[in-house]
Formats: C-alpha cells, structure tokens, sequence
C-alpha cells in the first residue's frame, strides 16, 4: 500500500489530533492543526482546554520561525474574533503562513466564514473541505450546542437479544463483555456529562465515573429524579469523585434539597408537575453550559426522551443471550407506534463486532414510512 503526500495526509494527522482531545475542551470544539514548511512537519498542536491556546497556536509555538511560508492545515475554520484568546486568523497571518487548508468552516452562523474571509483578504491562499465529513464528525456535540444552546446526547444501552436490559428480577451485571464495557468508559470520558433515571441509582448504587486502563476524565453525573428520592448515602452522593446534579420537579420535598446539598449535590428544579420534563430539563443542562451528554438511562427515560426527539446518537451493544420473562425491563418502555411503519429508525448505520458483542451505531431518523413517500 502505497501513501501519497497531499493534502489529506496532512490534514488527516491534524484529524488524529483533535480526536484524541474529544472530551476535554467543554463547550469548545476539539481542533487540531499541522503546520507543514519545505516538506516538512514543523508544527503541531491541538485545544487542549477551554480558555486556553487553540489548536493554531500551540502548532505556531511549535513551528517557531519555520511558520513563515508555509502551510496550516486546520480542522476547524481559524476564529476570528477576540474571546477568551486573539483571533487565530490574525496569528496565522503574524507569523507569515502564506497558505491554511481547512477541513470545515465553523458552524456558528454568526462566524462562519469570517475567518476564512479574513485570511483571503490577506493575500493567503485558503482551501476548504479537505476531510470535512471527518472533521465535522468530530465536533457535532459543539456545532448542535452553538447553534441551538441544547447539548448533543449520545444513547447508549447495553442489551440482550430479546432486548433486555436486565433481569426480571433486575439483575443487570454484567450483560456485555469486558471489550464492549472499555468502549463505554471510553464515552464517558468523551462527553461532558453522564444522565441516569433515580431508578438506575436505586437499583445498582452505581458509581457513573470513567475507569480505564489510563486515568479518565469524571463526567459530570445528572440524575432524573422527580420525587428526590436519591439516597444519601448513594455512591454518587459520597465518593466526591465527580459533580453530582440532581434533576428533579418544584414539587420536590425542600428538606430533602437541603440534605443533598449539604452534601455538595446541586439540586435543579426543572419544572411543575409529577414528573422532569425531559426537554426542558435539557434545555437547562444547556443553560449551564453542557454541550454533551451519555444518556446511560433505564428504559421508560431512554423511551421518554427518544419520544421527545432529544437523541442525536444511539450505541446499542448488543450481547448473545437471551433472559425472557414479561417483567424484564427492555432497552426503549414508551407507548410506541401501532404500525411497524411508523416506527422509529436508525441512519447512517454502523456495525462493530467486538469478540463475541455487536455494537450497532446510528442517527434517529425519520420514520420508515415518512422515507417512502419522499
């Protein structure tokens, strides 16, 4: 197999770099950045953190006075404002890079092509969508946030063949095997936040942190509890390894707040009524800026909030047994459809076999029948 050096050779080591950094940057989006002069690599770098260097400066750092004449090749289009750090336009141009090849432009449609605009008007010859479906894969979770101030929700269930999440008498560990639980610590690692229903917590006391083979980043624990019925000497509540923030209704026991709170939990009262409202308890994970969430629920929430249209992605793992029994909790408990046809259906289906476990991916689509009538 032969490589050819173009574009894309660079473009997809400044790829590899932003999506080893997916998970680490908050709200901002994971960029990385290979700045190439006289056929060589001279610098390299990524956005390792919020309020920190973007990928373009720590590859400039790097570069030094080798910058001058060459070519950066971006992920993401360079900004081109003042935020919490100067304009990485402007650097680029400073340090006499005379071409930038961008995989794809920014998603914020107030800035979107600014910087591009800005390089061009510079006399820097700028060439866009090497890589884009790549690179734009890499930062859906900030360019939903950007646009609609909601967080990208990646669900994912574990699952036997007959759809079982558990027992009938809610046995549930461990369904997949050890290859398909490090995936799952991996997503973890990569999303802001963890979301789990009370009745999860209730059942297995779990811990909702990020145990790899390497240290992990902790996300953010939410849990849905309408009644706050969250123990406090549950797992999440005591080990102080991670926030923990409880979603609950106004019509929650006050003392029970105070108790949690005392204990360093914050308690967000989402709405009225007997139940979370789901949308508007994502719309307030927004509002404090989380981006990004591991929908890790039980199924009346995973069905709650794929009825709301609140799941961007699915990860279905799926193991070769079979637990039967009625009363054994499925993977989706909602209404549903009374015809096959309306259903609810996965896009841009992807399958992974992993040892003895499949890991099926894909984009809640439009129902089947909506797709035959285009």
């Amino acid at each position: 197999m032969h490589t050819v050096i173009n574009d894309e050779f660079y473009m997809k080591l400044a790829i590899g770099l932003a999506e080893r950094i997916v998970g680490q940057t908050g709200i901002n989006p994971a960029v990385g950045c290979v700045i190439v002069n006289d056929g060589q690599i001279v610098g390299m770098g990524a956005h390792l953190k919020r309020g920190e260097g973007h990928a373009e400066v720590h590859a400039l750092q790097m570069a030094g006075p080798r910058a001058d004449g060459g070519t950066a090749y971006v992920t993401l289009e360079p900004c081109s404002h003042y935020g919490k750090t100067p304009p990485c336009s402007l650097r680029l141009m400073e340090a006499g890079v005379k071409r930038v090849v961008v995989a794809c432009t920014d998603p914020n449609p107030v800035v979107a092509g600014r910087g591009l605009t800005l390089l061009r008007e510079h006399a820097i010859e700028v060439k866009v969508g090497v890589l884009a479906a790549e690179a734009e894969r890499i930062i859906e979770p900030f360019a939903k946030y950007i646009t609609t101030g909601l967080p990208y929700v990646t669900l994912k269930t574990a699952q036997t063949l007959d759809g079982k999440i558990a027992t009938h008498e809610g046995h549930s560990q461990w369904i997949t095997n050890e290859q398909a639980r490090e995936v799952v610590h991996t997503l973890r690692h990569r999303h802001q936040a963890i979301m789990v229903g009370i009745g999860t917590v209730l059942q297995d006391d779990p811990s909702l942190t990020t145990r790899l083979s390497v240290q992990g980043l902790n996300p953010i624990r939410l849990i849905v509890d309408s009644q706050l019925s969250l123990p406090l000497n549950a797992k999440v509540v005591r080990d102080q390894l991670a926030p923990t923030w409880v979603l609950t209704t106004m019509n929650a026991d006050q003392e029970r707040a105070i108790a949690l709170e005392r204990l360093g939990v914050t308690v967000i009262r989402i709405n009225k009524g007997k139940r979370v409202d789901v949308r508007k308890a994502i719309a307030a994970c927004g509002q404090r800026e989380i981006s990004s969430i591991l929908l890790e629920g039980g199924g009346h929430l995973n069905g709650s909030m794929l009825e709301a249209g609140l799941i961007d992605r699915v990860v279905l793992m799926m193991a070769p047994k079979i637990v039967g029994h009625p009363d054994a909790p499925g993977s989706f408990m909602f209404p549903g459809p009374a015809k096959m046809s309306d259903a609810y259906c996965l896009e841009q289906v992807s399958v992974e076999v992993l040892g003895n476990n499949i890991i099926i991916k894909g984009v809640p689509g439009r129902h089947e029948q909506e797709r035959e009538e285009e």
